[in-house]
This record gives C-alpha cells, structure tokens and sequence, in this order.
C-alpha cells in the first residue's frame, strides 16, 4: 500500500475501508467502557476534596460562582459518553472559546490564514501581554492568547455584529451537540472590565491585523467567552476534536480533517497560559482551559476528556481539572507520544 496522509481524502478512506475488511476495527483500540468509568471514579473521589487554588477575581462575577462544582465527562470518537460528578452546572466557557473560533476561521479563509495574520507561535509571555504586541508589531501571536484570539474572532465572516456573533454563537452550538446561551451575568461583568482587551484590540488595528472596528471585534470576544457550559458539553466539544472534526454524538462534520492537526498543534504548544510546555511535558495532550474552571483535552483517534471545578492556580488553570484529566489520561493510554517499540 502507498503512503497515506490527511491531505489525501481517499488514500484515507482506502486505508479505513481495508482495516474494516480485514476484521479490524477503529474502535477496538479504545479504552474498555470499564476502564473509563474506573478512571473516572478514581480521579474524581480522588480530587472532589482537593481546595488548593482560588476563583479568578478580576472579573467580579467569576469570584460568585460556586467553587465546589466538579464534573469530568469524557467521549470517546464512537460516540459513548461517560461522566462522574456535576456535569449539569454551567460555568462560562472564557478562553477555551478561543480554540472553536479559530476552527471556524480556519474553515472560512483556510489553514493559511491565521499565521499569516496573527501567527501560531507561543509568545513565551502573559496571555493577556502588550509588550507581545509591540514587540513584533502584532505579529509572533497566536490564536489563544488575547491578541491574537480577538483578532482571530474579527476575521469571522459576517455582514455585521449580529451575523458575526450568531455564526460564533451556532458554531459553538454545534459542537456541543445543544443549543447554547450566554450568561448574561458574565458578559455584563466582564465588558465593564475589559478596558486591557480593548486597548490590546486597538493596538491589533493599529498594527494592521484588525480590518473592521477593534470596538466591535472586543465587545463579540467579550461575548463568546460569556457562553455558559457545562461539562457534558465540553466533554463533546472536545470529543469532536478528538473525531478529526466530527461530533461524534450528532454525527454533524464542523471542520475538515486536514485542518486539524494545525489547530490540535496551536493547543498543544498554547493551550494552558504559561504551563502549556508543563503540561503537554506531563500528559501529552492538546488541551485549552479558561479562567470559568474548565479545561478541554484531546486523545486524537481516542476520546476528548473536560474537566469543570472553578478555583485556579497561579497561572489561571483548574487545579482538580488540571490533576483529574491527567490522571484519567494516564489510566487509559491517551498520550499520543506514549508508544511501544515496533517488533519485528
């Protein structure tokens, strides 16, 4: 048989079809239903009294949300979910937004089209960095960190900010498998206080990588990062990335396989602020979390796992999430760099 890529649909389908008829099945390397309930027992009685960290305080209503929610859902790419603890309570999504927007970018102008603008390198500085910015004229930014990702949500398609944001809006929708909402609390408290966001987004314009107005751009991020989740919906969102861009529980295609391993790349190196290295180090995992307690990780061909518990560490990651999705990860093979020696 030839070699077989992602940038080659039907040498792909080729490769499936021939694994099927031979007798072997995709999902037979998965993780046993038994296993993946164990795991997830363990990491949640494990962590569930765990009270290191605190909830992000610099947007006031983050600091009233309940800080004992603690849910872990993980899906795997055939479709099964599997969940422990509180999976209901929804917490804004915040920066994992960041990840599903430049998806969308991405399959409206092309795989080309945020390094060109923003950049996907990490910028070894604060998420939320100006001295980035000036530093290479808003290039040298990524698509998750502020800069880049409020550049990113600008280059949506639209005729105006509400066609901009129900696009964003419908998008994140799909991907959760439910229609979402924002939370109205949030968005208010965050847009009175993101004064840095807007002063980012306008030195973004002024360097040339915002077209449209830098006011706008800001105020429909501020938007997107107020929608409310919970961990099943994470649990799918992730899982969809994890399905090379297939939501595996509605069955509905959101982004070309071939576009996916550029976006799992971008989390992997700058996915948890400024302990993505420590973490892709410890688990291997394209990940994204946000400063409302979730954190979303990937299993490519396997599953996609969240976590939700509010209070943070120093860096502005979920501590039980952070701990709860390694572990479970561990226990079921999920790191991708994790292979044995071939045997002749």
């Amino acid at each position: 048989m030839g070699c077989v890529t992602g940038k080659n649909p039907l040498g792909l389908m080729v490769l499936v079809s021939s694994l099927l008829l031979s007798g072997l099945s995709l999902a037979s390397e998965l993780p046993s239903a038994e296993a993946i309930r164990s795991a997830l027992k363990q990491a949640h009685e494990r962590y569930q009294g765990l009270d290191d960290g605190a909830n992000a305080d610099y947007i006031p209503a983050l600091a009233k949300v309940d800080s004992d929610i603690f849910g872990i859902v993980l899906v795997t790419v055939d479709g099964k979910v599997y969940s422990v603890g509180d999976v209901k309570s929804e917490v804004s999504i915040q920066s994992i937004s960041k990840v599903f927007t430049m998806a969308l970018v991405t399959e409206e102008k092309g795989v080309d089209a945020l390094p060109k603008n923003v950049g996907v390198d990490a910028t070894g500085q604060v998420f939320n960095s100006i001295h980035a910015i000036e530093q290479h004229k808003g290039h040298e930014m990524n698509p998750l960190v502020n800069a880049g990702a409020i550049t990113t949500t600008s280059m949506v398609e639209g005729k105006g900010y509400n066609d901009i944001w129900n696009r964003i809006l419908r998008y994140y929708s799909d991907f959760a498998g439910r229609e979402l909402t924002v939370l109205e609390d949030i968005y208010h408290s965050e847009a009175e206080t993101n004064q840095r966001n807007q002063a980012i987004a306008h030195l973004m314009y002024a360097y040339g990588h915002i077209e449209g107005d830098p006011l706008q751009a800001t105020d429909i991020y501020t938007r997107q990062c107020s929608v409310g989740v919970n961990a099943r919906d994470l649990g799918i969102m992730a899982s969809t990335l994890a399905n090379a861009g297939v939501n595996p529980v509605t069955g509905k295609a959101l982004v070309d396989p071939e576009n996916m391993p550029e976006i799992l790349a971008v989390m992997a190196t700058a996915g948890l602020y400024d302990d993505a290295g420590k973490w892709l180090y410890r688990t291997g995992l394209p990940a994204k979390s946000g400063v409302g307690g979730g954190i979303v990780a990937v299993s490519p061909g396997k599953f996609g796992i969240a976590a939700i518990s509010p209070p943070l560490d120093e860096v502005g990651n979920s501590v039980r999430a952070q701990k709860a999705i390694a572990d479970i990860s561990a226990a079921l093979g999920g790191n991708p760099y994790q292979v044995m020696p071939y045997k002749k």
